[in-house]
């Protein structure tokens, strides 16, 4: 995830394997890094398009956080949203973030 994050922009199994095995001892295998990445997108984790004869990958979250919140949300749908916003709304401090979030959105 950290090589597709650093590139911003779709890259390739064969790009990330490079990406990855530049700071390696011992080189991960293109068809280790092809499951991982075919894993990630069946988990809607990463994004995959046709080129070619391959496909590109790019993630759907920004960093992993960004994962986490749109896996319970996809997992728990409205049930994880009403929690949230109940835990909001119990904390102060996390209220006002919230809500200088959302306002940072309408801008």
């Amino acid at each position: 995830m950290q090589a597709l994050w650093a590139a911003g922009e779709p890259r390739s199994v064969r790009d990330v394997v490079e990406t990855v095995n530049a700071g390696r001892r011992d080189p991960l295998a293109y068809t280790t890094v092809m499951t991982v990445m075919n894993r990630l997108a069946d988990k809607d984790v990463l994004r995959r398009e046709r080129q070619g004869r391959g496909y590109i990958y790019e993630p759907t979250a920004t960093d992993p956080a960004g994962i986490a919140v749109r896996s319970v949300i996809r997992q728990f749908g409205d049930a994880a949203m009403a929690h949230f916003v109940e835990e909001a709304k119990a904390d102060p401090d996390v209220l006002r973030r919230l809500e200088r979030l959302l306002g940072e959105e309408e801008s």
